[in-house]
């Protein structure tokens, strides 16, 4: 039969043990791409990252309207106003093409993010 103090000290092991097994990795530095909405189209309406990296988009738009920035593949969606900015935080993608838009202007103003 173990004694407390054994039993205490096997417990206190285990649990340091499992702290530093399941310690959460050193947070990736993100990639920022900056784009900017102007006369109804994104400029550059295509970007790239690197595959398994977080995205930061700083997203201008100079327009007088509102756009809605979006994105069902990347899983994102922004209301930025006129002549305002917005950023918007992607979880890291593995390698492939991930098309964005402007919902309020769906038709013209497209984009794509490309993840090597």
């Amino acid at each position: 039969m173990l004694s407390s103090n054994r039993i205490l000290s096997t417990l206190a092991a285990a649990t340091v043990a499992a702290g530093l097994i399941a310690a959460p990795a050193v947070a990736q530095q993100a990639v920022e791409i900056q784009i900017t909405h102007k006369d109804k189209a994104f400029q550059p309406n295509e970007v790239s990252a690197p595959a398994n990296t977080p995205i930061v988009f700083k997203v201008k738009n100079l327009d007088g309207k509102a756009i809605e920035f979006e994105s069902k593949t990347l899983k994102v969606e922004k209301v930025i106003a006129a002549n305002a900015e917005a950023t918007i935080n992607v979880r890291p993608q593995k390698a492939g093409r991930y098309e964005f838009f402007d919902e309020f202007n769906e038709k013209n103003a497209r984009g794509a993010l490309v993840v090597k």
